[in-house]
């Protein structure tokens, strides 16, 4: 395995690891733990699953790869805050698009040769990528490794 390689796959598994520890979690919640705010004021767990079902329901269109499935999920859960009256996804369905997205995601990474996660990515310019080739398809994937994690931090308070 060569280096360029070796860091792709490194990067992959991070995310995977993230994506597994996140979907484990919230088929354990129940669906009254998912409805409670994890600190008065803030968002509910329903709401933080679904921003990131929608986040990486993205992804597909971001890398090239493919298209979202569920571009509805973008105006609930990315442009208007929680309790809006947008939001009518139950939480079933979106432990079902969570796995669903997640499955296809997992296709596609696998596809990708690691030299293509070192491209530009699809939301900037080639003139953009030429004056900074490290904002990649890899760095996008990363980005969205840690954004899981700190949404699992707040998951966990749920418990």
């Amino acid at each position: 395995m060569d280096k360029e390689q070796l860091f792709v796959t490194l990067i992959i598994n991070s995310w995977q690891i993230q994506v597994d520890r996140f979907g484990k979690f919230i088929s354990e919640l129940s669906d009254e733990q998912m409805m409670n705010e994890f600190a008065p004021g803030r968002n509910r767990g329903i709401y933080l699953v679904g921003h990131l079902v929608a986040y990486h329901d993205m992804l597909s269109e971001i890398l090239g790869t493919g298209k979202r499935n569920y571009p509805e999920m973008e105006l609930q859960f990315l442009r208007t805050p929680d309790k809006s009256s947008l939001q009518n996804t139950s939480i079933t369905e979106l432990r079902q698009r969570w796995a669903a997205v997640h499955e296809r995601l997992r296709n596609e990474f696998e596809a990708l040769p690691a030299d293509a996660w070192l491209a530009r990515h699809e939301s900037m310019t080639d003139d953009d990528f030429e004056k900074d080739s490290l904002r990649n398809k890899l760095s996008v994937l990363l980005s969205r490794t840690n954004h899981i994690a700190y949404h699992f931090g707040q998951m966990r308070l749920l418990k």
